[in-house]
This record gives structure tokens, sequence and C-alpha cells, in this order.
């Protein structure tokens, strides 16, 4: 309700920044020089390039939670409909709820085995695993105005520390590290890889940008709402990813596949900042998933979970402790293979294919529509049903993955042709889409059927 709108455009820097301040964003920043070879300059401009796009988007969607006052991915049934959007909702719920958790968690994870190591006890990692996730579990259970409370309160600690660590890492450095080329990808092969994971590592945000936005109220500037937001995002990445590029300049440091990669970071400060770090590593990854678990459960509730006879605190706890549960599994299960340092940069190229025509679909609909999907009620009206959005979403998906994709699993026929292209998907699949939606809508327009009217003007 409109009484419970509240809060202000700059809140949402904090909002932003501080789930960014933690291992998985300085990760990004390692794959440029020590796993696509790129030079420190070179890995910079794609850094810079790639969270500035997926700043820019988050922008755009941030404003338009105080305008709706509904979560993204329920926002996200205006251009795909009530059923359609199962395809974007079920990606995002699957990504954030289960990917991401498992990448911070393993980070922090591994941050609080090398703090015990400190105090001489060697936990298992399954041990350290289990104590990160109960308390992500613990805080996403208690919502939405805890979880900022948290991050306002968690984020002066992560900050210093973080600033802190980042001037040692500078200072260590080697500026000039030349390039590396993996050999057939090349230079403009690899920027093109880091360009997408980095878009990859910002846009994953995008899903849930309306979710922290609309409880503004109405009247709020959306143009300061969308900067705010999109400044948090932005600074951190760029900041968190730059000092993570730094760090593999470092002398000493090793990133092959048995080095735990927060141990590195001892190369480069001294020990009383480097198990700060590690405690801060571990908390800012309760930040970053608490945000995931929160808002992963709202997707499932997007996607129409019923309500069991439970009220919605309750519901977002049972999924929140399932979320936790499948996390937990398939992180003891899999734990080398989606820890950063191992199977990452392909995690974050698999958010880019499926985010990049989402963006698509959902931005040109808002410009169809010139902004106006009436009052909120189509985006609740289950006979909302609207075949354009999942339809172009999904054959840009496909195509473009068939195509261009460039990762562990599949080569397409482009890069497998010209290895030296990199990975230009989710490029391809936002043209693709954009278009494929405009086409099916002018389609749709021209049947004279009631349904063809529903669909070019649902007010």
């Amino acid at each position: 309700s409109l009484r419970e709108r509240h809060g202000k455009p700059i809140d949402l820097f904090w909002t932003w920044l501080s789930p960014n301040l933690e291992f998985a964003t300085v990760f990004v920043g390692v794959l440029g020089v020590a796993v696509f070879g790129l030079s420190f300059a070179e890995t910079f401009l794609a850094i810079v390039l790639g969270s500035a796009l997926g700043s820019l988007t988050h922008w755009v969607l941030s404003s338009w939670g105080p305008k709706f006052g509904v979560p993204m991915m329920v926002e996200s049934r205006g251009a795909f409909g009530f059923l359609g959007n199962i395809l974007p909702a079920g990606l995002n719920a699957f990504t954030g709820t289960i990917g991401w958790f498992i990448v911070n968690s393993v980070s922090g994870a591994f941050a609080l085995q090398a703090l015990f190591l400190l105090v001489k006890v060697d936990l298992p990692f399954a041990v350290t695993f289990f104590i990160i996730v109960v308390a992500q579990v613990a805080i996403a259970t208690l919502g939405h105005n805890f979880i900022h409370v948290f991050e306002r309160w968690a984020l002066p600690l992560l900050g210093v520390v973080f600033a802190l660590a980042t001037i040692f890492i500078f200072t260590k450095a080697n500026f000039g590290a030349g390039a590396k080329p993996i050999p057939g990808v090349g230079e403009f092969g690899g920027f093109t890889l880091l360009f997408t994971a980095t878009f990859g590592y910002a846009a994953g945000w995008n899903p849930y940008a309306a979710d922290y936005t609309r409880y503004l109220p109405p009247t709020t500037n959306r143009q300061m709402v969308g900067f705010w937001a999109a400044m948090g995002v932005f600074v951190s990445c760029v900041v968190i990813e730059t000092a993570g590029a730094a760090l593999a300049t470092v002398a000493g440091t090793k990133w092959g596949p048995s080095d735990i990669p927060t141990v590195q970071l001892q190369r480069a400060m001294p020990d009383v900042l480097y198990y700060l770090t590690l405690l801060c590593i571990a908390v800012g990854a309760v930040c970053a998933n608490a945000i995931n678990i929160y808002s992963g459960t709202m997707s499932l509730v997007a996607v129409g979970i019923r309500e069991m006879g439970m009220t919605l605190r309750q519901r977002r706890a049972a999924l929140a402790i399932a979320a936790g549960v499948l996390g937990y599994i398939i992180g003891i299960v899999g734990q080398a293979n989606v820890g950063p340092g191992s199977k990452y940069e392909f995690f974050l190229l698999l958010i880019s294919y499926w985010i990049g025509p989402w963006l698509a679909v959902v931005l040109t609909d808002y410009w169809l529509r010139k902004g106006d999907y009436g009052d909120e009620s189509i985006f609740y009206d289950t006979k909302n049903q609207r075949w354009q959005g999942a339809a172009a979403m999904a054959i840009a998906l496909v195509i473009s993955v068939w195509l261009f994709g460039n990762n562990l699993l599949y080569t397409g026929l482009v890069p497998a042709a010209n290895p030296g292209i990199g990975d230009l998907t989710f490029i391809v699949g936002f043209g693709l889409a954009g278009a494929l939606y405009y086409v099916f809508n002018m389609i749709s327009r021209r049947e004279p059927s009631r349904a063809g009217m529903a669909g070019s003007r649902a007010a």
C-alpha cells in the first residue's frame, strides 16, 4: 500500500554497493589476467565497459520500481504474460537462488576455512560451508527491512577493510603486466569474454532491480532512483574487480585449480589486514546471499507458487530454507566446479546469455506501450496471456547460443570457426530478442481477434 512506501533514492547506493563487496567480485577481475590472458590495462577497460552496460540497464529497471510498486519479476509479466513469465522467473530463481548462492557461499566458506587455520583449527569445507549457509538463510527469512539494516551496519566494516585491502593490492601490483593471450583466442577474444563476464556480473542484479525500489513513494524522482542504484553497482564492481585484476599481477600469487583463491590475498597485505579481509569476505558472502535468497523466493512467488495455507512470511521462510538445503547439497557435491577459481566464468557467461534476451523483451515492451500498463492489475491477472515475450526470448536464446556461445560445455559455430571473436552471445541475443518481439507484436496487432487487441494494448 502507499502508506508502506518509504525511503530515499540515495539509500539505493548503499543497498547495491554492499553486496558487491565480496570475493566473487574480486575474482571477476582475476579472470581477466589469470584466465583470459589479458594485460592489466585491457582487463581494466573490459571491466569498465561491461560494468557500465550492466549498470545502465540497472538504472532503467530500478526507475520502474516506484512507478509500479511491484517486484521486478512480477513487472516482467507485463511483457511475458502470466504463464510466459515462468521462463525468465524460473531462470532467475535458478541462477539467483541456487547459482549465486553457491558462488558466494563457497568464497565465504573458503575465507572461513583460512580464518580457522589462524587458530590451528583445520575445519573441513563442508563445515564452514554449512555455517555460512545457516547465517544467510536466517537473515533472508527475516525479510526486506532487516536486510536493509544489516547491510547498513555491515557496510562500514566491509567498506573500510576492502578499501585498505585494495590500497595494499595496488601498491604490490604490477600494472605494466603484459598480455599472455590464450592461443587461438588472442587478445580481442579474451577481451570480449571478459566484457561478457563483467556484464553478466553487473547485470546479474538486473532481475532484482525493482525489488528494492518498489517501496519508494511514487512521487520520488525516478531518474535519481535509477542513478543511485546504478552507481552502487558500477562503483563497487569497477573498484573491486580492478583490485582483483591487480591482485592477479602480484608476485607469488597462484591461480591453479588446487590453489585456494582467498589465500592469495596474503601475498599483497599485512597479516592483520589479511585476516580482517577474510572475515569481511565471509560477512560479504552472507550480505550478498541474503539479497539473493530473499529475491529468489520472491521470484518463486512470481512463478505462481500457491499459498499452501501459509502467510507470505511463512512461504518466504519455507522457500529460503529449501533454497539453503538445495544450495548446500549442490555446493558440497560440486565444490570444485562452482567456487571462484574453477568454472566461475562459465556461470557468468550463462547469466549474460539469458539476461540479454530477457532485457530486450522487457525494454521493448515498455517502449511499445510508452510505459503505460494501466493500473497494476495486469501484473497479477492470470488471464493476461501473451506468447510474444517467451517466444522472442526462447528463440533468441537458442539461436544466439547455437551460433555464438563460447564456454566449457559448448562452442558455437562462429567462435569455432573464428576463435578470436571470444563471446558475443548476449549482444546477439539482446538484438535478436528485441527485433523478434517487435515483429511478433506487429503481427498480433494485425489480427482482428480480441486476443490480438488485448495483446497490442493491454491496459
